[in-house]
């Protein structure tokens, strides 16, 4: 089903910097999420999208994603955008035949490569969600982990370990701190949790007290 209001821009380096968005509703905070250009190996990673995304319309957010409708990223933007989120893509240009867009985007930006979309993603999230994905969901969480330890934002970050799938991740962390390549604290700057339904209510609870 075709929706309102959709429109795609191409922007130059210097056009990225100045973009205005659409003014936010419901809640008033914006989420984005991280995850697969592809379905994954397992049903559950596409139902996980799908409950997350429907978990986000239904309690007034607004998502930010990565502009395709193909694989994870597909199903918790069609999920979120049923459940009455408003839905922004940033899609770099050069993916735009890799990953068609999703239609039901309300809006839909075209950056020139990767960073900018990185960038655009950075500065329009109140918090971070990362589901499960592949090199580049490991690429945008380490860009937002890295800035949170370089102080740059104190946005929340949550992982959502479906069945176990970011344990190496976790095991990787470790051993950074283990052999004296980060800090302790590195721990506070994210949370593991296991279901969609924990990922809301975490999510729900730390931009709240932000707030406060």
């Amino acid at each position: 089903m075709a929706h309102r209001n959709m429109t795609a821009r191409d922007m130059s380096l210097e056009e990225s910097e100045v973009l205005a968005f659409p003014a936010h509703r419901g809640n008033d905070r914006t989420v984005c999420v991280f995850c697969g250009s592809s379905p994954g190996a397992k049903p559950v990673y596409a139902e996980t999208a799908r409950q997350f995304g429907r978990f986000l319309g239904e309690n007034g957010y607004r998502l930010v994603f990565g502009g395709g409708g193909v694989g994870l990223m597909g199903e918790v933007a069609r999920a979120a955008r049923a459940a009455g989120a408003p839905v922004i893509g940033i899609l770099p240009a050069f993916l735009r035949a890799i990953e068609p867009p999703l239609k039901s985007a309300e809006e839909l930006i075209i950056t020139p490569d990767l960073q900018q979309r990185k960038a655009r993603m950075l500065a329009l999230a109140d918090a971070f969600v990362i589901l499960p994905g592949g090199l580049g969901t490991l690429d945008e969480y380490f860009e937002v982990i890295t800035t949170t330890q370089l102080r740059v934002h104190a946005k929340p970050i949550i992982v959502v370990n479906v069945e176990g799938y970011f344990d190496p991740l976790r095991a990787l962390l470790d051993r950074v701190v283990e052999q004296g390549f980060a800090r302790m604290e590195i721990g506070s700057y994210h949370e593991f949790v296991a279901t969609p339904a924990e990922a809301i209510d975490r999510l729900t609870h730390l931009l709240h007290a932000r707030a406060l």
